[in-house]
């Protein structure tokens, strides 16, 4: 029987990891890919205006990188201190990605780094360009291969259950790589971090413009900012649609959740704008919808029907009955190797072992629930569907501003040539809302796939290590003050660079004594 207690801490423990490591996740992706374009310029033109732009923010950039990857670190480890069952339940599949994350994206990231800040005057414009574009590269296939790894816990394809090992294996890498559900999560969650980039540039610059400091630089990051900015926000929401569209074949329950509807929608479906859910009472009470526009974005037609929560319960209830048998052949199997009527029972039953491991909650054996049991443990498949409904709504409004924000600025700041002082102090006090809208994603897609750990294979309570609640309070307070230490320095370092703006000294740069030679010649800066 496990314990909920422990359980129930690890999750907060690795949410509020989680959380705090994603601050720096999306800053990185999108600033790797501005600072490209910004040296793209300063390559094909020459100026030495550009030169200094980009060198200006590549210092942000490596500020924010270094805390990104000493917050990642700690994710990796919990995985082994917090999650042990889970790592022995499916490491064959999940530590895949994350293996492939490491040797292919974060030694490439790694090492342009190093070469990006120390290369200025070693390299041609050019090759210090493409150095640049590695690093971005980099940044982004690290996101790739780790979501990847999060897209196969939503929907777990390409790997089966063995009897005889007692773990999960591949048997088509193939569809964990191109999953459906991973694909989209990391195009949308990349666009995201160009959104959350292009929002900063945006918000450093307007306080610039406001000050009349650094005025050149700032006029052109707006530029800069403004026109990707638009266009990455533009593509979060069509993105953000593709996402939603995966739902409806692989994850029905946290579509159901996020529209807070209990019962199934007939075609063409409508949107439930704004509402109050109550889990108890399992309906929404004041609704305001807006006709077939869910049958659009989560069917793509007109004449096919969503699935409500509660049916969809139902459907829960029959497959954790039919996963009973498979549990029961599995212990069978384990007894005697050559059952092979266990095995054909086995294999006709497979797919809803998982199912039958929700039952654990409240019975040591599954063949032994009673009827009550087995409701309560389909019911539990029904995630926090308030937090699912003003997550993804609070999130979709924030993505729609931010095409708004934008749209203005490209407007003001590429066509008039001139941003007025209403735009600049929107732009400033804008800048924390990509964070927020970026974590609400997370929290939807975490809460919104619970109680699974993995989608319909292993319930979270069971992927835990054999920990004390008190051991999982110490490390999580420790975490907490380390990560609370390095909030004050990544906040300190940024708020230093900025006041100090470009043409400051760099801090990753190298410096050295100048030589009688070097004195007495003129040097030539590439």
């Amino acid at each position: 029987m496990p314990d909920m207690l422990t359980a129930d801490l690890s999750r907060w423990q690795f949410a509020l990891t989680a959380l705090y490591h994603f601050l720096f996740v999306p800053l990185t992706l999108g600033l790797s890919m501005i600072l490209v374009i910004m040296e793209g310029a300063f390559v094909m033109t020459g100026r030495e205006i550009w030169r200094q732009t980009t060198r200006f923010w590549m210092n942000l950039f490596g500020i924010n990188f270094v805390l990104g990857v000493a917050t990642g670190v700690t994710m990796e480890f919990q995985f082994g201190m917090n999650w042990a069952y889970y790592s022995q339940y499916v490491g064959d599949i999940f530590g895949a990605p994350l293996a492939i994350e490491g040797l292919m994206a974060f030694f490439l990231e790694a090492t342009m780094v190093g070469l990006m800040f120390f290369g200025w005057n070693r390299l041609s414009r050019p090759a210090h360009w493409l150095v640049t574009f590695l690093t971005a590269i980099g940044s982004n296939l690290s996101a790739l291969w780790i979501l990847i790894a999060n897209g196969w816990m939503q929907n777990p394809v390409g790997a089966e259950f063995n009897p005889d090992t007692m773990r999960m294996e591949i048997v088509d890498f193939m569809a964990v790589i191109f999953n459906p559900v991973a694909q989209a999560k990391f195009v949308h969650t990349v666009s995201a971090g160009y959104v959350t980039a292009a929002v900063f540039v945006l918000g450093v610059s307007a306080w610039y413009m406001l000050k009349g400091r650094h005025t050149d630089v700032a006029k052109r990051s707006m530029t800069v900012a403004a026109s990707f900015g638009l266009l990455s926000a533009i593509s979060v929401v069509v993105l953000g649609d593709e996402s939603g569209y995966t739902l409806t074949d692989n994850q029905k329950m946290k579509l159901a959740a996020l529209e807070a509807m209990w019962e199934t929608e007939p075609a063409p479906a409508s949107l439930t704008l704004i509402g109050l859910p109550d889990q108890d009472a399992r309906e929404t009470h004041f609704e305001i919808r807006a006709p077939w526009v869910l049958g659009l974005i989560a069917t793509r037609s007109l004449d096919k029907e969503v699935s409500g929560i509660l049916p969809l319960v139902a459907i829960a209830e029959d497959r954790i009955r039919n996963g009973i048998a498979a549990s029961e052949a599995v212990a069978r199997i384990n007894v005697e190797p050559g059952d092979a009527a266990a095995r054909e029972t086995f294999e006709r039953t497979k797919q809803d072992l998982g199912y039958a491991l929700l039952l654990r909650r409240y019975v040591a054996n599954p063949a032994d629930a009673t009827d009550e049991m087995i409701r309560k443990a389909a019911f539990d498949t029904v995630p926090n569907v308030a937090l699912s409904f003003f997550s993804f709504r609070l999130m979709a409004g924030l993505g729609f501003l931010f095409i708004g924000l934008f749209g203005l600025a490209f407007l003001f700041i590429n066509i008039r040539r001139a941003a007025p002082r209403w735009l600049l102090i929107t732009a400033l006090v804008s800048m924390p809302l990509p964070w927020l809208a970026a974590e609400l994603g997370w929290i939807l897609a975490e809460t919104g796939r619970q109680p699974w750990i993995i989608d319909g294979v292993l319930p979270t309570f069971m992927g835990v290590s054999t920990l004390s609640a008190g051991e999982i309070i110490l490390t999580m307070v420790g975490f907490t003050l380390i990560y609370g230490v390095l909030a004050v320095i990544n906040v300190s370092l940024m708020v230093r660079a900025i006041s100090a703006g470009p043409g400051a000294p760099q801090p990753f740069a190298r410096r050295r004594r100048p030589s009688a030679r070097a004195t007495s010649q003129p040097t030539f800066d590439h």
